[in-house]
């Protein structure tokens, strides 16, 4: 398999060309690599100069958008290019090593972090000197998709105090794990949308978040706006009635600025200085990144190109649940978007016939209850009563370990964090906590075979036990970030 690469296309991101021929690529111009290849990937739509350059029948991956490129995809069609477009892959678990917005998302919340720190005048985190203290910045970031929880992550590792808002309440988790704090709202209404995106909300919850923002706005120093609608215009979150309660020397970053911007008063790809409030419209946060951005970017093309076979038959599934929803164009002809698959229907319950009588297991009164409930115990507190007045002496002390192995035994599993759980460790350590206390009481005064084996099984048992909470312990350590090492006398 021949792989051509435009010339000098890497040189801006650390990838000179001799790395590409050192791997076992060719190098051309674009329209030789456009012209000659059946198989070709891009990071923008191809320009309408650059389709008829495309060769007739090729397959194209990249990111095609067509609502904002009108006729594109008829001009595709004309060529009969099978052209799939990368921001629509379906965010399923299956297609994650696929779904390049989620991984350009990622690098782009934590530039945004890092230009915003440049933008404003103090540092984010807590400064305490001999010149004075300074407390840490307060960042609010809107919207908690993935650009918004790395943002979040970010900010949060350079000390500053963050907040986060998302219309969907199952971002609430996700924005505490990072140690932020998840803003709410009295209108209770989901924001859950199609593909992992939010919706459009009604008015009353805009309203809502409206106040939300300009009381927050008299408080924090950096907003970081995330917010997008699939296929609409990004959502004014930051009017200018906003934007004007924000201390001077605040930052906003409208990542959203590509397709309008959730500021009124942002400028796609300028800084606009209002009132002494900067607002950042930067356009290309992940080209500020270029290397890493590549490098992510190749890996998500790659992983598409092995989904559809490019190791043994390279092949276009329109049954595919990964590519038949990308896929826009195929054999000269548009695709209409792929038919939902409907929920499996619930299965119908039928009701009783009328002169159906109910049966007597599915009959219980609150009164029935109770009488049930007093009388079952009468009979265990009965039972207890005829064991301990009737039954051998042995008995009794056997039926005390048991219960006391049992106790042990239920506290030992209790012990280990619920997360860490597996039904293999809850029996282990449930048998192991009984054996201890079996074998204790087998350890007498007397040197015997009992008291031998108790010895040993007390022994064995322990090791489990402690062995089981050293793993634990060293499982939680891996979440632990370790605090950087002090320098060295002599060095910085």
């Amino acid at each position: 398999m021949a792989v051509v690469i435009e010339r000098g296309a890497g040189v801006s991101a650390g990838y000179p060309d001799a790395a590409y021929l050192a791997a076992g690529a060719t190098l051309g111009s674009k329209g030789e690599a456009m012209g000659e290849c059946e198989i070709v990937l891009k990071v923008r739509p191809p320009a309408p100069d650059e389709v008829p350059q495309l060769k007739e029948g090729c397959f194209l991956a990249c990111l095609v958008q067509p609502e904002r490129n009108p006729g594109l995809l008829e001009s595709l069609a004309a060529r009969k290019v099978s052209s799939l477009a990368l921001e629509r892959v379906p965010r399923i678990s299956r297609a994650q090593k696929m779904d390049v917005l989620s991984s350009m998302a990622n690098l782009a919340g934590y530039r945004a972090v890092v230009e915003a720190a440049a933008a404003y005048g103090s540092p984010f985190g807590a400064q305490v000197t001999a010149a004075g203290t300074t407390p840490p910045a307060k960042v609010l970031v809107i919207g908690a998709g993935v650009a918004g929880l790395a943002a979040a992550a970010a900010a949060k590792a350079l000390g500053a105090e963050v907040r986060a808002f998302d219309t969907r309440a199952a971002a609430r988790e996700q924005v505490e794990s990072l140690g932020a704090k998840f803003l709410t709202l009295e209108v209770k209404e989901s924001g859950e949308g199609g593909g992992g995106y939010a919706k459009v909300m009604s008015k009353e919850f805009i309203d809502a978040e409206m106040a939300l923002f300009k009381r927050q706005a008299a408080e924090v120093d950096v907003v970081i706006t995330t917010a997008l609608v699939p296929g609409a215009r990004a959502p004014t979150l930051l009017p200018r009635d906003v934007v004007t309660a924000f201390k001077p020397g605040s930052v906003i970053v409208d990542m959203a600025a590509e397709q309008g911007g959730n500021c009124e008063l942002c400028k796609p790809g300028e800084v606009v200085d209002f009132n002494g409030v900067k607002i950042l419209g930067y356009t290309d946060l992940v080209s500020r990144m270029a290397g890493t951005s590549s490098k992510f970017f190749a890996t998500n093309l790659v992983h598409l190109l092995v989904e559809m076979g490019i190791s043994k038959e390279f092949k276009i599934d329109l049954e595919s649940e990964v590519v038949r929803p990308a896929l826009l164009t195929h054999a000269g002809e548009r695709l209409p978007p792929p038919p939902v698959k409907e929920p499996s229907p619930a299965r119908e319950v039928k009701p009783p016939p009328a002169d159906a009588k109910p049966k007597q297991e599915q009959i219980m009164t609150p009164t029935r209850r109770a009488w049930g409930a007093t009388l079952g115990g009468m009979v265990v507190i009965a039972v207890l009563f005829a064991l301990g007045r009737f039954a051998p002496r042995d008995f009794l002390q056997h039926s005390t370990v048991f219960i006391l192995a049992c106790f042990v035994g239920w506290q030992v599993i209790w012990s280990v964090s619920p997360a860490l759980h597996t039904p293999l460790m809850s029996v282990t350590n449930a048998i192991s906590g009984i054996i201890v206390v079996g074998g204790m009481l087998q350890v007498g005064t007397h040197l015997n075979a009992a008291s031998i084996l108790g010895a040993i099984a007390v022994l064995v048992a322990a090791i489990n036990v402690a062995g089981g909470f050293l793993v634990t312990q060293r499982m939680l350590k891996m979440f632990h970030r370790e605090a950087p090492a002090a320098p060295q006398k002599g060095h910085p």
